[in-house]
């Protein structure tokens, strides 16, 4: 089995890029759809900061061209700008990559947590699809083990920042004063809720929450207190804030020029924060030209973000040792998995024929006591499993050494190596 991935990430490609790419992987009937359509397993990662899609097939080289099929068919696009950003890895790569995104270390914000549980997310939802095969469910099982190992063993969790923490953070050094700041949350989503949370854990007493589904930001109110006003208002609310942050899962702006400009003129003069956190952006890059508007997007918070990731180098470095240790656990795994089938499909053969030709002996016999007849099905199956002793341990030993030797071994056994999921 080859495992090869395609992506792109804050680190090859700006929101502009990202955001033709965002994937929204929860409740897409069509994009899983378009995937299995395409014969292969597979897993998709999309986060603000990135989409991959992980793919498992039978031949090298194929993953590459199925993920590209793939986005290309669903997207309904060749647009050949997207390979200008994209990254391709295969085998070791993709797995030493995988654990360094579910250990936060290829975060905008270091050590950030919420990446950890969009991994386990990503492997739960192709799992509830059925495009999971056996090698990716382990790879992820696996990063997510990492993950875990690396928050636990080392700080680099510590009073960790978040998009949404930033974006609240930026919010009050640029009003000043707490007291005076009125945010306007657009979303109230997983990022929408911890926005509020923050700004409310900081100090912040007027908050309100508004969102398409009025039902998920009365939520809020219940559980954090915050105000919610429906969508249909948006126009009123952006006259009474002087903080806006966004980040609903849409697919088109929630604000442009218009909008903004519109509700400036009722603000006399006032200025006004806008911090969009959202892949696709909320937000139409025009805004920023609205006189007294100051307007931040995802990859502007990550300027303020590097003090974060200077603080946590030694624990980036003792996560890395991890990683490092965890490599090698995996690869050992890795590296006899391809042959278990083929060994799978050997000792079942082998069964096979022994339990037959036992049966066939057995109506020979005279009647046998229940212990003879035990006697003589355990030595019996002795037999067998000192007979492929050796082959097996030549499969585990050699098979790395030659590349069609599992080819070799199936066509001299004459065996049916079954799809292990």
């Amino acid at each position: 089995m080859y495992i090869d991935l395609v992506g792109l990430n804050h680190h090859t490609a700006p929101i502009a890029i990202r955001e033709k790419l965002a994937l929204n992987i929860i409740n897409a009937d069509e994009l899983w759809q378009q995937l299995r359509s395409h014969g292969a397993y597979g897993i998709i990662l999309s986060t603000c900061n990135r989409t991959e899609v992980y793919i498992a097939t039978d031949k090298i080289g194929d993953a590459k061209k199925t993920i590209f099929d793939f986005l290309n068919s669903y997207l309904d696009t060749q647009d050949d700008t997207l390979l200008k950003h994209v990254y391709l890895l295969d085998s070791e790569a993709v797995v030493k990559h995988l654990f360094h995104i579910a250990s936060g270390l290829d975060s905008m914000i270091v050590g950030e947590y919420e990446v950890l549980g969009q991994v386990r997310r990503a492997l739960e939802i192709a799992e509830q699809n059925k495009t999971v095969d056996l090698s990716l469910r382990n790879i992820f099982q696996h990063a997510i083990r990492v993950g875990r190992r690396v928050r636990s063993e080392t700080d680099i969790s510590k009073n960790a920042l978040s998009a949404s923490s930033v974006a609240v953070d930026l919010a009050i050094k640029t009003i000043g004063d707490i007291k005076d700041i009125k945010m306007l949350v657009i979303g109230a989503g997983e990022a929408g809720r911890l926005v509020a949370q923050v700004a409310k854990d900081m100090g912040v007493s007027d908050i309100t929450v508004t969102n398409r589904t009025h039902a998920k930001a009365l939520g809020l109110t219940e559980s954090l207190g915050v105000t919610a006003v429906d969508m249909q208002q948006l126009d009123k609310a952006l006259v009474n804030c002087n903080c806006i942050v966004t980040c609903a899962t849409v697919p088109d702006y929630l604000l442009d020029a218009d909008d903004v400009a519109e509700a400036m003129e009722k603000r006399l003069g006032d200025c006004l924060l806008i911090i969009d956190i959202a892949v696709p952006r909320n937000v139409s890059p025009d805004v920023a030209e609205v006189e007294n508007v100051f307007l931040y997007n995802i990859d502007d918070l990550s300027k303020i973000t590097e003090k974060n990731r200077e603080k946590r180098e030694t624990e980036s470095e003792k996560a890395e040792v991890i990683i490092s240790e965890e490599l090698i656990r995996f690869n050992s795994w890795w590296s006899d998995s391809k042959f278990r089938p083929l060994i799978r499909a050997l000792m079942r053969k082998a069964e096979s024929i022994r339990s037959t030709q036992l049966e066939h002996t057995m109506k020979q016999l005279p009647a046998l006591t229940e212990q003879q007849q035990y006697s003589l099905e355990m030595m019996t199956k002795a037999i067998v499993t000192k007979i492929l002793n050796d082959p097996i341990y030549s499969i585990k030993a050699n098979g790395h050494k030659h590349p069609n030797y599992d080819k070799l071994v199936e066509e001299l056994f004459k065996l049916n190596i079954e799809s292990d999921l």
